[in-house]
């Protein structure tokens, strides 16, 4: 805490902030949510010990919904024989053991889903057990008509790479920065599916949410876009020779996003614009959506039996009666592509996922430096470090409530200028917090329809209709 900025962070006792909603409606529903998933594979559990196991953590999920929705004093997290437990216990004690709905929106928050996977770690038979996934593959297969748009782009993009000649042309190079930035666009808006905040979309909802058209009606939605900055310093990289030149990205949300982030990843590596791809998931299953190893190896092995994956029913549509549509021949094929490629990519560790618990830790990333100086100065070894989505972003300011004008430079602290560190955050606004906006367009936008008006709330940062893509060079 004593590492954070000295500016006050949301709370979920402020009835103008997104916290307060968070608190009261949405964190609810995702433990009923986990709730049903865990009972649901208990029910399926042939196994005594698994299923009397699996029924203490039924039992352990409602008594947090209790605690959550009465606005109970948080209690210490029991020792599940992770060391993170110590820091957030620590943490809990400085606070002064407040209760959930009065209480720094950021830490509670990380604390309550920390706690969901204490509740699995401290078992024999469930400890690897995502109760998030049954959700997030739904998600996947809610995506197909984005996913077969995507891979057919995919496979004509890096087709047309690997026969064009490089040049360095100023036409050509344009070129190649308007191919930059559709793609990073791509990559930004894959984040509208997250579902830690989509409680309840349906399939045709989700539709309307991604393709080419939404991401054309979403450019103008861009806040502050860095974009050409950021093409800037790849491409002098990419031109100065160097031999090894990396990009991380820290992940954001499984299913489509994930799809995307590799789409964005495998663009880089056949455009030479990266040498190599670090790609940091979670260890522990995370605000619903967020991406685990396990969802890496999930969404290659979906692609490389797109039909089984596909045109297998799930439970819902057998309870419908639904038949799920083929996939057509060509469709097929531009997923195994997408497989083959992918996968020769990690085969040959050009593409590398390297999870670390720092990433579900209980506070901001202006402690970085001090808690894990190993990986931050193995992130100044890469061109740059994406962090994608909203909780990355609020780590990112420490969830304060800075005036919206602070410059991103400023608002990342230890991150900033002379860190060492290159650092892009691609975000949907779908938290208070937002930085580095001009003079007066944070008043623009709360005058729009039920953008919070004279309320105090930023509304119109809610709802992930609105973007920030901000640059800081470490330098």
């Amino acid at each position: 805490m004593d590492l954070d900025p000295k500016i006050p962070q949301y709370s979920t006792g402020d009835p103008n902030s997104f916290a307060w909603q968070t608190g009261r409606r949405r964190w609810p529903i995702i433990i009923t949510q986990a709730i049903d998933d865990a009972y649901r594979a208990v029910a399926h559990c042939d196994d005594p010990e698994k299923q009397t196991e699996g029924k203490r953590i039924v039992e352990a999920l409602t008594k947090l919904k209790y605690e959550v929705q009465h606005d109970r004093a948080m209690t210490p997290m029991p020792d599940d024989g992770y060391p993170d437990v110590a820091a957030y216990n620590k943490e809990l004690e400085q606070l002064g053991n407040p209760t959930w709905l009065k209480a720094p929106w950021l830490y509670t928050e990380c604390y309550l889903f920390r706690r969901i996977s204490t509740s699995f770690a401290l078992s024999t038979h469930w400890k690897n057990y995502d109760v998030f996934a049954r959700q997030k593959t739904s998600t996947f297969r809610s995506s197909r008509p984005a996913v077969l748009e995507l891979a057919a782009r995919y496979k004509d993009l890096i087709t047309q790479l690997r026969s064009s000649s490089s040049s360095s042309s100023p036409e050509d190079i344009e070129k190649e920065q308007l191919l930059f930035t559709e793609m990073c666009e791509i990559c930004l808006w894959g984040n509208a599916t997250d579902l830690s905040l989509l409680t309840s979309l349906t399939y045709e909802d989700i539709q309307k949410l991604q393709g080419s058209e939404a991401r054309k009606k979403a450019e103008a939605n861009i806040l502050v876009n860095d974009l050409a900055s950021v093409f800037s310093h790849l491409l002098q990289a990419k031109q100065s020779g160097k031999k090894e030149r990396r990009v991380d990205i820290v992940l954001d949300n499984a299913g489509f996003e994930l799809f995307v982030d590799l789409v964005f990843a495998g663009y880089l590596l056949s455009a030479g614009l990266a040498t190599h791809v670090v790609l940091h998931p979670k260890s522990i299953p995370w605000f619903v959506s967020d991406v685990l190893p396990s969802d890496f190896a999930a969404l290659l092995n979906a692609l490389a039996a797109p039909r089984y994956f596909y045109e297998t029913s799930s439970e819902e549509e057998d309870l419908q009666g639904k038949t799920p549509e083929k996939l057509g021949d060509k469709e097929a094929e531009e997923l195994g592509f997408l497989f083959q490629e992918w996968s020769r990519f990690h085969a040959e560790g050009q593409l590398v996922l390297r999870p670390n618990r720092v990433w579900t830790g209980p506070g901001s990333f202006w402690r970085l430096p001090a808690e894990a100086p190993e990986l931050v100065e193995d992130l100044k070894e890469s061109e740059v470090v994406i962090f994608k989505g909203d909780l990355n972003y609020r780590k990112l300011v420490g969830d304060a409530a800075w005036d919206p004008t602070t410059p991103f430079t400023e608002a990342i602290g230890p991150l900033g200028p002379g860190s060492g560190l290159n650092i892009l955050a691609l975000r949907t606004c779908k938290a208070d917090v937002v930085v580095g906006l001009p003079p007066g367009k944070d008043e623009e936008l709360k005058a729009l329809d039920d953008g919070g008006g004279d309320s105090g709330a930023r509304k119109w940062a809610w709802n992930g209709k609105w973007a920030v893509v901000s640059f800081s060079k470490g330098t």
